[in-house]
């Protein structure tokens, strides 16, 4: 069961329990990447910071393996050509 604790501002929020999405924790790992790029940071924290980044790095590289996986899996044993195939205009250059 997730905790949820009062946030500054008044506003609810549940602990890290609960998954964020791929979008917050992107954001997240560029706020520590500002975070450590700060001249007046003390080292303790420097360190949590790049700790805590690393470990988003890594889960954020597994989800995009994951993306990856579902979108060959989508594309796959589809011929070129094929009036069944799809046609997403993602890869397209403009044409």
């Amino acid at each position: 069961m997730a905790k949820i604790t009062k946030a500054s501002g008044g506003e609810t929020k549940k602990s890290s329990t609960v998954k964020k999405t791929f979008e917050e924790r992107l954001e997240r790992l560029e706020e520590l990447g500002d975070e450590i790029r700060k001249n007046d940071i003390p080292l303790d924290d420097a360190i949590k910071a790049f700790e805590e980044g690393i470990k988003l790095a890594r889960a954020l590289e597994k989800d995009l393996e994951k993306i990856e996986s579902r979108i060959e899996i989508l594309t796959s044993g589809t011929e070129a050509g094929s009036e069944d195939s799809p046609e997403l205009g993602l890869f397209d250059d403009g044409e």
